[in-house]
């Protein structure tokens, strides 16, 4: 059995057969564009948010949350492209969404928050940081 990889004589181009077996990694076979999984979608935009790039993180987001409404991760992560991207209403859906779901997912208590206070509503907000700040431990004098 040979090594395939040290068969390729040492020339300047690639070999044309492993430039076309390349070609397949990024399409379904001949011809067959390769389409995006929601994992590699919500990788994409994971990524997106790392570069700051908060809207085209969010309208990537919104298809994964479609995709999959069940998960609370890609979820938030939506809810803090709205939030950083000053869609604050939106914000706010995905967050109240959360809570309802999930009541003791601290980090969402603090968005809501933090973008109820954004938003200029500070009596709102008041409760979701006081419940936000339990979770964490943290208790005021009054308590």
């Amino acid at each position: 059995m040979t090594d395939n990889v040290n068969a390729y004589a040492a020339t300047d181009g690639v070999a044309p057969d492993r430039w076309a077996s390349a070609l397949h990694l990024f399409d379904n076979g001949a011809g067959v564009p390769h389409e995006e999984t929601t994992v590699e979608r919500w990788e994409r935009a994971g990524l997106l948010f790392e570069a700051r790039d908060y809207s085209a993180a969010a309208k990537l987001l919104a298809v994964v949350v479609e995709e999959a409404p069940e998960q609370t991760g890609p979820r938030l992560l939506l809810a803090r492209a709205y939030y950083h991207s000053a869609q604050l209403k939106r914000a706010e859906e995905q967050l109240r969404v959360i809570v309802e779901r999930d009541p003791v997912e601290h980090y969402a208590h603090l968005m809501l928050g933090r973008t109820l206070q954004r938003q200029g509503r500070q009596d709102e907000a008041e409760p979701w940081l006081r419940m936000a700040g339990a979770f964490a431990g943290e208790f005021t004098d009054d308590e």
